[in-house]
């Protein structure tokens, strides 16, 4: 009986540590399955859609099987699932491809709501990817903002804010960065602009912060004189 136990610890540790070293390999696959969403958001030739829609299959494999590891591997059952019920549901969100056929349908608008679910579980999965990337604040913020821009951008030109995604692009990035910028006036545009805004004064003031802290923290040279004791 303890042998048996013990065989089954080691094999939990053993798929712990294929967990953690999975990290940054899943980490890179997020950031590429961005891009891959946005190639599929623009490409128009054949062969190319065709291409990009298997390689986004690959990827939902391979994040569905990652994801599936994690919750085995779970100590708590109920703690993991409470974290990451949400998850789920962007694994789920490629299925609604297959209800295309409904997309003649003004009340469902499918074919729509399944590129608009891809774009926001991979702006997810790459928000995430860098997190498990990057390990400095600034640099996790920069990465994030990238991934919040391209996920915007893709978001805009999906909802037909505008009809060229360079230009959703560069108003996204103004948008982001100056809390202003995006020229549509429909109600998606509207919303969109506020949420980037209101992202734009949470990054401002996280480098303030760190800024703040970096320049006022005090070096280890003037910590240990200031504490040494003094000689008369």
């Amino acid at each position: 009986m303890a042998k048996q136990k013990g065989h089954q610890i080691y094999r939990w540790e053993q798929a712990e540590l294929l967990a953690t070293r999975l990290d940054r390999p899943m980490g890179m696959l997020g950031v590429i399955f961005l891009f891959v969403v946005l190639g599929q958001l623009l490409v128009t030739d054949p062969f190319w859609t065709r291409t990009l829609a298997i390689a986004g299959w690959i990827f939902w494999a391979i994040f569905a099987a990652e994801f599936a590891l994690r919750a085995i591997i779970a100590r708590s059952q109920a703690d993991f699932w409470r974290r990451n019920w949400w998850q789920v549901l962007f694994l789920l969100f490629p299925f609604l491809r297959f209800l295309r056929a409904f997309q003649a349908s003004r009340l469902l608008r499918v074919g729509r709501a399944a590129r608009v679910s891809g774009i926001l579980s991979a702006g997810v999965r790459g928000s995430r990817s860098a997190g498990r990337l990057l390990s400095g604040r600034i640099g996790w913020l920069a990465a994030v903002t990238a991934v919040v821009i391209l996920a915007s951008s893709q978001l805009l030109y999906a909802m037909e804010s505008t009809s060229d995604y360079s230009s959703a692009l560069y108003e996204t990035a103004m948008a982001t960065i100056t809390g202003s910028g995006i020229t549509s006036t429909d109600t998606f545009s509207k919303a969109l602009q506020l949420i980037l805004a209101s992202y734009s004064v949470v990054v401002f003031a996280t480098l303030a912060g760190s800024l703040g802290a970096f320049f006022l923290q005090t070096p280890d040279g003037a910590k240990s004189e200031d504490h040494a004791p003094r000689h008369q």
